[in-house]
Parts: structure tokens; C-alpha cells; sequence
């Protein structure tokens, strides 16, 4: 098994990738302890060739993997590929392209849900794959044989199912659906971490503005202190304390270590004078200055109904056309389908509209009716109200 330790090695090897038209990628990386995940192995794959990167050999420059994933023309092949872009983003600043995830490829030809890549590969090779390895130490060396047999899977099997997926998806002519799916996978505002966005990771357990605005500067804080920091959030202070803070907004250190969810001794690190600080900017802020609270959308009468039948109509569609329904539109698709025919949602736009969108505003007029005919939903066309009233005047 050839695992790659040099820099030259890895620009040779990169080389003969670059040949092909395609290479899949996987990566093993730990973040338990960090803020940014910690690259530990790279693994890589061609039409004939497949292996494997020690990502913390010392002297290592993944500038030659770096220069592949730039490669315009050779797909990226990942399968669930968010986690593993991010880590390729934050070390490399870029983004690979053209990206093909498998993970999604298999939701648009029928596998259901979010599959995992074991049972991808079991579903389109019949092969098992051991992840008795999957949540092992991968920086500690050396990797052991069965380690590496398990990374080293997660690329080879990638090749078969990328090419099943690749011919399935244009048999039936939905390899633009998966392309319009990669727009969020390869857009830069998936994985940056903007501090002042930060508060939108917590639930919104405040009430008035100044416990929002506590609320967004102490968490806008924490984003920081972690990204410098390289550590998780938790480690700098819990969810649980950001909304003790949000509430009770004290103005000292004495205050400050009054609270439950502060651990004593706290109140006197560098670390509570920026929370103070963070806190007193807050309450500070001019009553015209201090932020909105968010507004639930206030469904309209009877939309509820609305959306229970439109669940009812995705499932049919979802099954009919062997498509997940997760691709097709979500839960806050139907609730703004049912509440207004013109949503700007992705569900009634291109491909979905034809297949689900259209459908589902017949729904709403009452155009299709949902019944239940030979122990199964179907959707029948109803001729239009004007119709049915023009016969029986007649």
C-alpha cells in the first residue's frame, strides 16, 4: 500500500491524477479538541491508481494537492463532501471544482435520504466495507494496516459508484439536478465563519432586544477567542452561559461570578473583562440601534391542512420518480407554498417546479385531488371549478 510521505511524491503523484478526468477523495481528520479540524490523511483515487497521504508527515506541502483540487479539468469526486471542502477551504482557501458528490447523486437516483457510503457501495457493489476504523486516533503513528485498508475502501469503492451514479443520472437525464445541488457545496459562504453571524448557531431563547444584543456580542466574542484560540467554543464558554448573560447582563466581575453557569475563579481572567465588555456594549446601544427580534412567520388560516396534504403529494412524487424528498423541496418549502402560490423557493423552480411545483399548486386549487386507490395515494386531475360550475348551470 503506497502511502505518501514527501512533498515530491505527492506532486508526481498528483501529476498522473491530473491525466484522468476524475479523482475521488476522502479525508480523516480530528476536531474534538480544535476549533478547525486537524488534517490527518488524505486519500485519493484514479481510474488506476489509488493512495494514500500522510497529511502530518513533517516538511509535507499539500500545494500539489491543492493545485489538483483547483484542477478545472478533473472532477472531484467526495461523497458527503461538506466536511471534507470545509478542511480544504480553511487550509487552502479554495473550494474544488468541478465537485461531484456522490451523496447526493444517490438521493436524485432514488437511494433514499442521505445515504451513508457503506450502503452505497453494498447497494451498487454488493462489497462490505469494515468501519470498525471510522472513529479511530488518526493522528497517532503510526497508522496501523487496518487503518489504512479502511481509508484506502473509502476511495477505491468511490470509483464504482461514481461511475454507476454518473450513468444512472444521464440514462435518465438528471445530471443537471445534481448540478444545481453542487451550487451550495461550492459556494465560499458555506464555510466562512463570520463572528458577527455566530449568534444564529444558538436557539433564540431571549425575549427583549437587549438580551439579543447581549446575546449576538458575547457569541460574536466566544467565534473569535475560538478561531484564535484553535479550540472549540465550549471551551471558551457553553451555550448555557451566553443566555445566563443574555438575561442577566452584569456589569462587574462581583455579578458576573454570581451567575450558575460561570466557574469560579472566572470572573477574574482576562477572558471576563471581554465578556463584560462585550455585555456593557450592549445594554449601551440607543434604543433605535438595539436589534430586531426575529418574527416567527405567522402561517395563514387553514395553511396547516395546506401543508399536511402537500406532505402527502411530495411522498407521492418523491416515490413515483425514485428521487428523496429532501431534494425535492423541504418542510419550509411546503409551509411557504401553502401560504403563497408565488414562494421564492427552490421547490418551484426549475426541475422541481416541473416535477413537484406545478403539481402542487393544482393541489392548492383544487385542479388534482389526492386518493387512495389500490393500497396506495395517487393524484387525480379534477376538472376546474368554472367548468363544473358552467355544467351545472347548464
Amino acid at each position: 500500500m503506497h502511502v505518501i510521505t514527501k512533498t515530491k511524491d505527492l506532486a508526481a503523484a498528483c501529476q498522473r491524477l491530473a491525466a484522468h478526468d476524475y479523482v475521488t477523495v476522502d479525508t480523516e481528520f480530528l476536531r474534538e479538541t480544535t476549533f478547525w479540524p486537524k488534517l490527518c490523511v488524505i486519500q485519493m483515487a484514479g481510474p488506476d491508481m489509488a493512495f494514500i497521504v500522510d497529511a502530518l508527515s513533517e516538511g509535507l506541502d499539500l500545494e500539489p494537492f491543492f493545485e489538483l483540487m483547483r484542477d478545472g479539468n478533473v472532477t472531484k469526486v467526495f461523497h458527503a463532501a461538506r466536511q471534507d471542502i470545509e478542511i480544504i477551504y480553511h487550509l487552502g482557501e479554495l473550494i474544488p471544482a468541478p465537485l461531484f458528490d456522490t451523496q447526493v447523486a444517490a438521493m436524485v437516483c432514488g437511494f433514499g435520504d442521505s445515504i451513508s457510503y457503506d450502503q452505497l457501495v453494498y447497494k451498487v457493489t454488493g462489497a462490505r466495507i469494515d468501519k470498525s476504523s471510522r472513529f479511530t486516533d488518526w493522528a497517532r503513528r503510526p497508522l496501523t494496516a487496518k487503518q489504512l485498508d479502511y481509508a484506502l475502501a473509502d476511495v477505491t469503492h468511490l470509483r464504482d459508484a461514481y461511475q454507476f451514479l454518473k450513468a444512472n443520472l444521464a440514462e435518465q437525464d438528471r445530471s443537471h439536478w445534481v448540478q444545481d445541488e453542487m451550487q451550495v457545496l461550492t459556494s465560499i459562504n458555506t464555510y466562512r465563519t463570520d463572528p458577527e453571524q455566530a449568534w444564529k448557531r444558538l436557539k433564540l431563547r431571549v425575549r427583549k432586544p437587549v438580551e439579543l444584543a447581549v446575546m449576538m456580542e458575547v457569541a460574536a466574542w466566544r467565534e473569535r477567542e475560538a478561531q484564535s484560540r484553535d479550540v472549540p467554543r465550549s471551551r471558551v464558554i457553553k451555550d448555557d452561559a451566553i443566555y445566563e448573560l443574555a438575561a442577566q447582563q452584569p456589569q462587574d466581575a462581583e455579578s458576573l461570578a454570581r451567575l450558575r453557569t460561570i466557574p469560579r475563579g472566572f470572573e477574574r481572567s482576562k477572558s471576563a473583562d471581554e465578556i463584560l465588555k462585550a455585555v456593557r456594549r450592549a445594554v449601551s446601544l440607543p434604543k433605535n440601534e438595539m436589534p430586531k427580534l426575529p418574527k416567527g412567520r405567522q402561517a395563514p388560516d387553514g395553511s396547516a391542512a395546506a401543508v399536511d396534504l402537500l406532505k402527502v403529494l411530495l411522498k407521492l412524487v418523491s416515490e413515483a420518480h425514485g428521487v428523496a424528498a429532501k431534494v425535492i423541496a423541504t418542510v419550509d418549502d411546503l409551509e411557504k407554498i401553502a401560504a403563497d402560490d408565488a414562494a421564492d423557493v427552490a421547490a418551484m423552480k426549475g426541475w422541481r417546479r416541473e416535477l413537484f411545483g406545478e403539481t402542487a399548486l393544482k393541489l392548492k386549487r383544487g385542479e388534482v385531488a389526492l386518493a387512495f386507490q389500490d393500497r396506495q395515494i395517487v393524484a387525480i386531475d379534477q376538472p376546474r371549478q368554472a367548468n363544473v360550475e358552467s355544467e351545472a348551470a347548464e
